[in-house]
């Protein structure tokens, strides 16, 4: 019989159940996946607010990207760290942490399609309408679209758990490696139907809204390709829609891994990974992708480490002036 714990304000987090031999390991890599994440979405991010070449509406609405992710693992992964160490027993959490917990992750997950959107929407005019460009991408409408994507996001998370929270809960376990919707509103035996129903259609709209979107602006980009016959023109579409392309499938990928799984509950440890991997893949690869992508910031970078260049030629030069 199910033991009942009626509006516990702590609740047990399942965690991740990691065999002694794959621990370490493991840990190791989430940790420096983790510090990766951090150094380099945070290095991308100041350079572009460094470096006034950058102050472009492209790089701007990337911006958001190295936030986000920031933002959806500095509540999530630390946890994890910690509880991988931890006997199941001991994995508590309370239920307000639990709340915050599922809210940053749904965030960070809707907020990455709609910047997506918003970054498809940028390329979409760069390309189509070059000449319009700079009268339509003004400052203004980069913080319309910046907000509008964090704003859009917040609105239908805020629904999302506003509907969990009003239920009472009857049970204290979680059974995900950390919070989120479906784990908290798992934990009522009141009716859920209003939940599941607002939860499929949350991810149908977002899904068909952000996959349409790209598949819009893609098309009208690949028609406007193929009809111009301005190499440069072409080079320069195809090196920052691929970008933007990779990303955004990346996401995709990892996105439908959790979902084809959830119909596999005899698969439920890799459930549990790939819902962490939804986090930490995307986030390490985003920095890698634009990095290596743009020009700009690559020339920050190569003034950045010139002058060392520079001091240790000279440095050089004088020692072998002084030994000969």
């Amino acid at each position: 019989m199910e033991n009942y714990t009626y509006n516990s304000p702590t609740l047990q987090l399942e965690g991740l159940n990691v065999s002694k031999d794959s621990i370490y390991p493991l840990y190791l890599f989430f940790f420096f996946s983790y510090l990766f994440i951090m150094v380099a979405n945070l290095g991308i991010a100041v350079i572009i607010f460094i470096d006034k070449s950058l102050h472009q509406p492209m790089y701007l609405l990337f911006c958001n990207l190295p936030f986000n992710d920031i933002f959806g693992n500095s509540i999530m992964v630390p946890r994890l760290l910690i509880d991988m160490f931890r006997p199941p027993s001991e994995r508590l959490i309370s239920y307000y942490e639990c709340v915050v917990q599922a809210f940053t992750t749904h965030m960070f997950g809707t907020t990455s399609h709609t910047v997506l959107m918003i970054m498809a929407f940028d390329r979409y005019v760069a390309i189509c309408n070059p000449l319009r460009y700079a009268a339509i991408m003004t400052n203004k409408m980069v913080i319309k679209l910046t907000v509008s994507a964090w704003g859009v996001a917040f609105v239908l998370v805020g629904i999302l758990l506003g509907l969990t929270i009003r239920l009472n809960t009857c049970r204290a376990l979680i059974t995900n490696p950390y919070c989120d919707n479906a784990s908290l509103f798992k934990l009522s035996c009141e009716s859920v139907y209003i939940n599941n129903v607002y939860g499929i259609t949350f991810t149908v709209v977002l899904f068909i809204g952000s996959v349409g979107s790209i598949v819009l602006t893609y098309t009208k980009i690949t028609v406007v390709c193929l009809t111009s016959k301005n190499k440069s023109l072409n080079s320069k579409a195809l090196k920052t829609c691929s970008t933007h392309l990779v990303v955004y499938l990346i996401m995709i990928f990892n996105g439908m891994s959790i979902i084809t799984l959830h119909r596999f509950p005899q698969y439920s440890f890799y459930r549990k990974l790939s819902s962490i991997l939804f986090h930490i893949i995307p986030c390490s690869l985003n920095p890698i992708i634009y990095g290596v992508q743009s020009k700009e910031i690559q020339k920050f970078l190569a003034k950045l480490f010139e002058p060392k260049k520079i001091f240790r030629h000279k440095l050089n030069y004088v020692l072998s002036t002084f030994i000969y």
